[in-house]
């Protein structure tokens, strides 16, 4: 049974747009250019839509304004190999509940290397390394999941499908759930149709001009994947032949 707004650990986030220079590519951002404030209303929130349409610089936003370092980690993690985040994290203010989380971690699939590599020094230094580097991609992608999700966390995670199998996939999806179910919040960045199929999260689409409710079976990461599967001959056919 997931939690409702009460019990999480962001309830909201706001947006001053007056501390964004007019210049700003985030003006341009059709789905956040006019949103002033922004409610979660379950611990399980994804944000869904097509590539450039906001759903992972509100993400980021959100993670930086929280105390996670930039490319990924816990809280605790001070490291940067490049500087990219927008000015949208300064431009923010996010509604905390009253319940302060014992743990959290800032995920995202583009900046992993690095953060693999912060971890191995991080557990050499308290003698738990882990060796991310040593096993694959995914392999290592699921061992931090292992790791670091725990009850009574916030964790923000930005298209973790990267690095994984469709099975690994459902792996994935059977811990967000177990950990949600022990007082944990997530708000995921995704376009996996896997992950979209989380029972009871809130999906929020990016899409069509502002963002919204979406049933699963309306994003497009579904309508597509179904297409696919159901009419591949057909459709290779003609978008092959133009």
């Amino acid at each position: 049974m997931l939690s409702n707004a009460n019990s999480l650990h962001i309830r909201g986030v706001s947006i001053n747009w007056d501390k964004i220079d007019e210049r700003s590519y985030l003006r341009e951002i059709e789905a956040i250019k006019d949103l002033d404030c922004l409610s979660f209303n379950k611990n399980i929130t994804i944000f869904v839509g097509e590539n450039g349409s906001g759903k992972s610089s509100l993400l980021e936003a959100i993670a930086v304004n929280y105390g996670f370092n930039p490319e990924g980690g816990t809280k605790n993690y001070n490291f940067s190999t490049y500087d990219s985040h927008s000015e949208l994290c300064d431009a923010i203010t996010l509604s905390k509940g009253f319940k302060k989380p014992g743990w959290g971690y800032f995920l995202r699939a583009e900046s992993f290397y690095n953060v693999a590599t912060a971890e191995e020094e991080y557990g050499m230094q308290s003698l738990n390394p882990q060796h991310y580097h040593e096993r694959s991609h995914g392999e290592s992608f699921l061992q931090l999941v292992h790791t670091n999700f725990k009850g009574n966390g916030i964790y923000l995670l930005d298209e973790p499908e990267a690095a994984l199998s469709p099975q690994r996939q459902l792996t994935l999806l059977l811990e967000i759930v177990n950990c949600a179910k022990e007082d944990s919040q997530f708000i995921i960045v995704t376009h996996s149709p896997i992950l979209l199929g989380i029972p009871g999260a809130e999906l929020l689409s990016f899409d069509d001009g502002k963002i919204h409710p979406i049933e699963y079976e309306d994003t497009d990461s579904y309508q597509i994947t179904k297409m696919f599967i159901e009419n591949k001959e057909q459709l290779l056919k003609r978008l092959i032949d133009g």
